[in-house]
């Protein structure tokens, strides 16, 4: 069984994306062959600035081998590091329906949420699309906001087929729904990450004990991180 999942390096890593993302990840290597990426071309929807992209992604890869994944069990790659992913995404655009790009939720969402429309946004899902099938992935791990992409992923795999009269994608309807919002897959900005908190001490009764629990889970994981920066210095 191979399981695909992905975040985006869009900003500081934080307990959601813990929670959200990476636990849920690093809980699947033991289970299959597991392929855990950066999203580096996903993230450029919002980020801009190539010295915090490269430093997000250096985060993103310390922190997931400081929570606990082992390079033995789980492939963690760059996006970007896979170009046949992007040659693969413009494949895929030229079957995809416009109609089936309007209709998904997430691209609304986000316009809602004061992020500037653009290409790269409105086409996220055909690259989320490449990054599945380029693959050939059984297991795709995610949240709530992204199930509706999955589904445009099969129904894109299933365009290309048709159109090239062979069965070069599977089309695999094995996806995951996790408990949070995935949103929280990717990096948030601090206000974002503020609400988040407050969410956590109000389900606490104002406690704030689930802070001290994740301050601890982060005390014991951090040490970890030392033994595998000379690993991916080069990223």
């Amino acid at each position: 069984m191979r399981i695909l999942t992905g975040i985006q390096p869009s900003g500081k890593l934080h307990w959601g994306n813990y929670f959200g993302a990476m636990q849920p990840s690093i809980g699947m290597q033991d289970k299959g062959d597991a392929f855990i990426f950066i999203a580096q071309y996903h993230a450029l929807t919002t980020v801009h600035d190539a010295a915090s992209l490269r430093q997000a992604t250096f985060d993103v890869a310390a922190d997931f081998l400081a929570c606990g994944l082992d390079p033995a069990k789980a492939c963690l790659f760059r996006q970007a590091d896979v170009p046949e992913v992007h040659e693969l995404a413009w494949l895929l655009s030229t079957v995809t329906p416009m109609g089936l790009l309007e209709r998904c939720h997430s691209y609304k969402d986000k316009l809602a949420r004061g992020i500037a429309a653009s290409h790269g946004l409105f086409a996220y899902p055909v690259l989320m699309a490449a990054d599945i099938l380029a693959y050939q992935s059984d297991v795709v791990p995610v949240g709530r906001d992204q199930k509706q992409h999955v589904e445009v992923t099969r129904d894109i795999a299933a365009k290309f087929n048709q159109a090239y009269g062979a069965e070069v994608f599977k089309l695999t309807d094995d996806f995951r729904i996790g408990g949070s919002d995935s949103r929280f897959g990717r990096t948030e900005d601090e206000q974002e990450l503020q609400q988040y908190h407050r969410s956590l001490r109000s389900a606490q009764g104002g406690q704030g004990q689930n802070h001290e629990n994740c301050h601890r889970l982060h005390a014991a994981g951090r040490p970890e991180r030392s033994r595998y920066l000379p690993r991916i210095r080069a990223l």
